[in-house]
């Protein structure tokens, strides 16, 4: 799942939605050094991140793009079921989507300082070009596949995945309902079990 997806997915928890945000960009057993909520996100998004790789709906979307795209159709339908989250957000979530993505921006802010380097270069453009919000739309989310392909140097092809998007656009959305229905509750599940998560033990 792409950004919007896994924030959604972190419940409340502050610390958890950092780290659900700032996990991919953590190694190994690096999570170890954060403090024990950013662990607890960071391992939540391991966990979405497996589940969804597994799964024969999302397998099923991938698919269609793979002649095209090869490896990079995960990446391509990450941000795709992103963009059907976002228009449909008001099934989601009662706040609407411009207001929590604010508040997500917010905490972004407030938590600078330990965010990764990376993410820290990458936070304004995010926030001066409302990269979340832009998903909502085809021409946002043709705009976001242009900026994965540049950072690719123009190897991935992506940005002209907005045709298959269009072209299907029925089956991806009706794919990615089905499958988010089981996330949310896997999600809902692996919070509960990190709960009890100690990592001295």
């Amino acid at each position: 799942m792409n950004f919007l997806a896994h924030i959604y997915l972190s419940g409340d928890n502050e610390g958890v939605t950092i780290g659900n945000f700032i996990a991919d960009g953590i190694k190994g057993k690096k999570y170890i050094k954060h403090p024990l909520q950013i662990q607890k996100g960071i391992l939540l998004h391991r966990g979405i991140d497996s589940f969804t790789d597994q799964h024969p709906t999302v397998r099923k979307s991938t698919a269609r793009l793979h002649k095209n795209y090869g490896h990079y159709s995960g990446v391509i339908v990450d941000i795709l079921y992103d963009h059907f989250l976002a228009k449909n957000w008001k099934k989601y979530h009662q706040q609407p989507l411009e207001e929590y993505i604010q508040d997500f921006y917010r905490l972004l802010r407030k938590d600078f300082d330990i965010l990764p380097s990376r993410i820290q270069r990458m936070m304004p453009y995010m926030i001066s070009d409302n990269w979340l919000l832009s998903y909502a739309t085809v021409p946002g989310i043709s705009k976001i596949l242009v900026q994965m392909n540049r950072r690719t140097k123009n190897v991935s092809k992506m940005n002209f995945a907005v045709i298959e998007l269009e072209e299907y656009y029925t089956e991806f959305e009706e794919e990615f309902t089905s499958f988010f229905t089981e996330l949310e509750l896997f999600s809902k599940n692996k919070l509960r079990e990190l709960e009890n998560y100690n990592p001295n033990l």
